[in-house]
């Protein structure tokens, strides 16, 4: 069997997001096609590309590479000049230039088609060049009809077209693409592909809605302006696989006439439309009406992006149409196709929810463990109460809004739920009804949650996750297996250290979760006995293939629980969640860096009033000990005096008679010398004679 014919296909930018995505899909395209066809009748696509950064590791497939950019450094091979540019492209058989996001590459575009066309009597074969333009280069046309204005445009007019002011060397560069394709269309075929604004894989235009509302921080999506502007859009794999690979494979074997194709699905939505619609499938489905100039003030919307989403342009793809046999993937639009776009967005972008349950007997710990998890991973905290006080809540703000209304049902479901509450009664059906309605709200579906403490038997379980066990792919049970937890995590401790946290609780706290001796006492009793059962809540859980864990409390202080934590973020991995921005990044280094600033300047200030104390506490002590010195020498003066004086007095007046009196003790030797010597003393006292 002859080998295929080889195609070697560039594309500038590959690692962009639109250049990117559709040098992957031309990869999977042509080996789809060659799976389904003769394969001589299929090229075989060898995609090369530039890239205006390293590309990194999952970058799209490309045989090679070559680094330009500025921004490129320490490189193996050193970027190519234009000179080595275009000798690569000369070994190409299809140039793709794709300038309808990089408004940066216009200038080289129209180098390289120029150049190309200046060596075409050096082609060795023929050779094509695509460029992949907007539908800015539209924007400012005049209506087909203006009594109609619900005609579209089409690109059997395209020479009508009048591009948006600041895309006019988009529409200069689409002109010079075509007049060099008309020298020898045999030879050097030029195309023109005049893209809608691309969305899907992950979002690029459109990312800021779509991320917005899914965060889900405010409360309504923004749109700028009025929202009635008709938006002509296309899915990224739309405009890969159909138009592009089409383009492609046609031009080799029929080499069409037509050289203008515009690359538009069959939409044409409103861009309050297709916001409303990413809302209610993502956030809360609200959305806010803003003036356009606070646009300017988004730091994610660039001047360009703005220019984009303001466009308004009916549009209809009739060459593609009447040309190609194509397998759409989005052909009615995004809001048609709004679940599978969202669907892909979070794939792409890794935001995949993580669906947790934590279980255990009272005061094991449960809600301090599943906040920090939910600390963690930005996870909506769920108990069973806060889900009916919410249900709550929310009916009183439904009947408030029309009380008039003659509806028993919510009323009556009103006082269910209230009643249920007040009175501490078993779990009823409503309350149930009302976590599940939690659990399936678009938060807890973006990012996920951490159900605390419940359900606590087989039957509530199975009636809070009914319909997940089934295997049908139905829209109910699907939405059902969504919020059915991945991760079911159990504390459990001995009874005595149970006995042992209730007591070392805050007063506060036993009174909140009504932890009273006999209470407790009495609902760890009934924990134990459920799970002696033959079906209990973990075995619902095992039915449904879903792991547990059971980890074992080793003290009664919640501080000694972080290891525990720690083992359950070892289990459940890393975060599935936005990344920060980088102003967001940037936000956390300066605040970081303020409150080390804080930090250092306190430091300083302690250190400064320590080293004043000391040096106080040195200067306090040098004086005393002056004072001290001074002190003894004022006393030695006084004393000396003294000192002599009462010496002289003992030479003069007590010595003598002393002497006396031990001569004469000497003498008669009495038997006790000491009162012999006193009465001596005492009788022959100078004081006592007369002066």
């Amino acid at each position: 069997m002859a080998e295929p014919p080889v195609m070697r296909v560039f594309i500038n930018n590959i690692n962009s997001f639109s250049s990117g995505h559709i040098a992957e899909f031309l990869c999977e395209r042509e080996a789809a096609a060659r799976d389904h066809t003769d394969v001589q009748e299929v090229a075989a696509l060898q995609v090369v590309g530039t890239v205006s950064e390293r590309p990194h590791e999952d970058a799209p497939r490309a045989l090679e590479v070559y680094f330009v950019g500025e921004h490129l450094l320490n490189v193996k091979a050193a970027r190519p000049d234009r000179e080595e540019l275009l000798s690569k492209l000369m070994q190409c058989d299809a140039v793709i230039y794709n300038v309808s996001q990089e408004t940066g590459q216009v200038e080289e575009a129209a180098w390289a088609v120029t150049a190309l066309h200046g060596l075409m009597g050096s082609f060795s074969g023929p050779k094509m060049f695509i460029l992949i333009s907007t539908v800015m280069t539209w924007a400012s046309s005049k209506p087909v009809d203006p009594d109609d204005p619900t005609l579209p445009f089409t690109d059997e007019i395209f020479w009508s077209r009048k591009a948006h002011p600041n895309f006019a060397r988009h529409i200069d560069l689409e002109k010079r693409v075509a007049k060099m394709g008309k020298t020898n269309r045999e030879l050097f075929s030029t195309y023109v592909v005049a893209s809608g604004l691309q969305y899907g894989m992950g979002e690029n235009l459109f990312h800021y809605f779509f991320k917005k509302a899914w965060l889900g921080q405010e409360p309504e999506v923004s749109v700028f302006g009025d929202g009635d502007n008709i938006v002509p859009t296309i899915h990224i794999r739309d405009l890969a696989s159909p138009f592009v690979f089409s383009v492609i494979q046609h031009v080799i074997h029929h080499r069409p006439r037509p050289y203008y194709l515009l690359a538009v699905d069959g939409s044409n939505n409103s861009m309050e439309e297709i916001i409303k619609a990413m809302a209610s499938t993502l956030g809360s489905g609200k959305i806010h009406k803003r003036p356009i100039e606070e646009a300017l003030l988004v730091q994610d919307l660039s001047a360009t992006d703005i220019d984009y989403l303001l466009v308004s342009l009916r549009m209809e793809a009739v060459f593609i149409r009447k040309l190609f046999s194509i397998s759409w993937h989005c052909e009615s639009g995004l809001v048609e196709n709004v679940d599978l776009v969202v669907e892909e967005y979070r794939q792409t972008r890794g935001l995949l929810p993580i669906r947790m349950c934590v279980l255990g007997p009272p005061a094991a710990g449960k809600s301090t463990v599943s906040k920090q998890i939910c600390q963690h991973y930005k996870l909506h905290y769920i108990t069973l109460r806060d889900a009916v006080s919410e249900a709550i809540a929310q009916l009183e703000d439904s009947v408030n809004l029309d009380p008039e209304a003659d509806d028993s049902t919510m009323k009556d479901l009103l006082s269910s739920l209230k009643d249920s509450m007040k009175h501490n009664k078993d779990v009823s059906e409503n309350q149930l009804k009302a976590l599940k309605e939690k659990l399936m709200s678009n938060p807890c579906r973006n990012q996920g949650f951490v159900l605390d403490g419940f359900p606590n038997t087989y039957e509530q379980a199975k009636e809070v996750f009914s319909g997940a066990e089934e295997d049908d792919e139905t829209p109910h049970k699907a939405s059902f297996r969504r919020v059915v937890p991945e991760f079911v995590f159990t504390l459990d401790a001995p009874d005595n250290l149970l006995v042992d946290r209730v007591m070392n609780l805050p007063e506060s706290v036993v009174q909140e979760h009504n932890y009273h001796p006999e209470n407790f006492t009495k609902r760890l009793a009934t924990y134990r006995k459920m799970n002696t059962l033959e079906e209990t809540v973990l075995t619902f859980f095992t039915e449904l293939d879903i792991p547990s864990w059971r980890l074992e409390i080793t003290s009664s202080k919640e501080a000694y629980n972080q290891p525990l934590i720690q083992k359950i973020l070892q289990t459940v991995g890393p975060p599935r969640s936005y990344s920060p921005s980088r102003q967001e990044v940037e936000e956390e280094e300066r605040r970081k860096a303020e409150e080390m600033m804080k930090e250092e300047a306190l430091a300083k200030a302690e250190s400064e009033r320590r080293e004043a104390e000391e040096e106080e506490a040195r200067r306090r002590a040098s004086r005393l000990e002056k004072w001290s010195r001074c002190l003894k020498v004022v006393r030695r003066q006084k004393e000396e005096p003294l000192k002599a004086e009462a010496l002289s007095y003992l030479k003069r007046e007590v010595m003598p008679t002393l002497v006396q009196a031990l001569s004469e003790c000497c003498r008669v030797q009495p038997p006790d010398p000491v009162d012999f010597v006193a009465e001596y003393l005492i009788k022959n006292n100078p004081s006592d004679k007369p002066a």
